[in-house]
């Protein structure tokens, strides 16, 4: 841990200990140390020439007329079989065990939250971990997507089984929205971790927050960095692991 960043994580982990509703909203930083790449970041799929329009690619447009397509890009590019919590995923869990963190709210789709033992975690933009057919709605185990190298098929209606998650041209859950927003808006205390607070709609959850005090823990600067009362240029697991 860098030395011109203690008082900033001593000064945490008071705010951490004296909050009565503190929330954590962690975006694709928390899970970069576990292997997964930051898509907007250097080696992330937005800065691969060898990716050709990723947007495209996880559209509701590109899942209904070239699923092929779709799913081979899911499974190469989507989905980190391997991926195993960090310190941050451990150390958030802990925090909620203690009682300090009282909800997880993740842009994040790879379910290590759960895995690492947190158990309030609102998955604003769904997780490959679940499926279900785009026509009936059914419930399918996932392991159908990862496995196959074909389109998942229902064996109920024959409709395409596809990835529990948010595609571009899609909207938010809406029951997942409110409940990001209550969390948000009850909190006495913010803290935002491993996001850039560039992506809308989820990012500008930020801006619902009236409570007390404003964290951010993120390598590059962020809109919101003027509201902020701390500011740490630093891993998400390096910190939180120095508050415990």
């Amino acid at each position: 841990m860098k030395n011109n960043y203690s008082d900033e994580i001593m000064k945490l982990k008071e705010l951490l200990h004296n909050a009565n509703h503190a929330v954590f909203f962690g975006g694709a930083g928390v899970s970069t140390e576990s292997g997964i790449p930051d898509f907007r970041g250097d080696g992330g799929m937005y800065s691969s020439s060898q990716i050709d329009n990723p947007e495209y690619m996880l559209s509701r447009t590109c899942l209904e007329e070239e699923p092929e397509k779709f799913f081979k890009f899911f499974r190469t590019q989507m989905v980190y079989k391997n991926a195993k919590p960090n310190s941050a995923h451990l150390a958030l869990a802990q925090l909620e065990d203690k009682g300090l963190i009282k909800a997880v709210i993740t842009q994040n789709i790879d379910g290590l939250h759960q895995n690492a033992g947190s158990k309030k975690v609102i998955e604003l933009h769904g997780t490959t971990k679940r499926c279900y057919c785009d026509v009936c709605g059914a419930i399918s185990d996932s392991d159908i997507m990862w496995n196959s190298n074909d389109v998942p098929i229902c064996q109920l209606c024959n409709g395409v089984i596809r990835p529990d998650i948010v595609l571009y041209e899609e909207c938010l859950d809406d029951e997942k929205w409110i409940n990001a927003v209550k969390e948000i808006k009850e909190a006495d205390l913010l803290i935002v971790g491993g996001s850039s607070l560039v992506v809308n709609p989820a990012a500008s959850l930020v801006s619902a927050f009236s409570g007390n005090h404003l964290v951010i823990v993120n390598y590059s600067h962020t809109p919101y960095d003027s509201h902020a009362d701390i500011i740490i240029h630093e891993s998400v697991g390096k910190v939180l692991n120095n508050i415990l």
